[in-house]
């Protein structure tokens, strides 16, 4: 027999969504020139959450997946870079973005930027990295560099940060880039070093695209060290 209250009502935590199956950090990033970034990040590079198997499908094993979400100091570099990099007006493409500090940072200065990324969270780290930090709704394409991406379109400027640190890299970035950079395009790639520069230099120059290279020895805003080059390369 019912009360007479009728049925009882649903618990609250009956209709929570469940919490995400990862931890995650918060952080200030310091960016020269400007002022700090708040960041949500994954809190360390020893997890992995795939449960629809959505990362695999991307190509994306589990030793890499957390990689996304970490802040790498060639990222900070790169959002050095664009807090006074002359934009005039250009369509600019962030590559392998994870948590796009830099287009954070073009975004903030009001810049026409996209940014990309073939991980499954990485739209939503962004939105959150958003909301953290006052900002409107950004552009995001997913941008998968082994596969076709007929939605993303060309682009003026094409910016990235240590993304050559596997061998297989160099062509299928390159083929990447000379599809969606526009006739007359510059791509600027700030790397740590990495032992792929010189083989993605070559499939740049086979992809008609000349070549410049700065050493980059400045530490980081909190004193630490970095070494690494700006790749720049210019078409048309």
């Amino acid at each position: 027999m019912l009360s007479p209250q009728g049925p009882s009502p649903l618990k609250a935590h009956q209709t929570r969504p469940p919490a995400p199956d990862y931890h995650v950090r918060f952080q200030d990033v310091a960016v020269a020139g400007g002022s700090d970034l708040r960041i949500r990040a994954l809190r360390d590079t020893q997890q992995y959450h795939d449960p629809d198997g959505e990362a695999a499908a991307a190509g994306i094993p589990e030793a890499c997946w957390s990689l996304f979400g970490q802040v790498w100091p060639s990222a900070q570099k790169l959002a050095d870079l664009m807090q006074d990099y002359a934009l005039n007006g250009r369509r600019v493409l962030e590559i392998g973005c994870g948590l796009a500090l830099a287009s954070l940072v073009i975004h903030r200065r009001r810049g026409d930027v996209t940014a990309s990324d073939c991980h499954p969270l990485t739209q939503s780290f962004i939105r959150a990295n958003l909301l953290l930090n006052r900002l409107p709704a950004m552009k995001y394409q997913t941008g998968n560099w082994g596969r076709d991406n007929p939605a993303l379109g060309q682009f003026d400027l094409i910016i990235g940060s240590d993304v050559l640190y596997q061998r297989d890299q160099p062509v299928s970035l390159s083929d990447f880039i000379a599809e969606h950079a526009a006739p007359t395009a510059e791509v600027l790639i700030v790397d740590p070093n990495r032992g792929n520069r010189s083989a993605f230099n070559k499939q740049m120059a086979a992809q008609g695209f000349e070549r410049s290279e700065t050493a980059i020895t400045a530490p980081l805003f909190d004193g630490s060290a970095y070494r690494g080059r700006l790749l720049r390369y210019l078409r048309g």
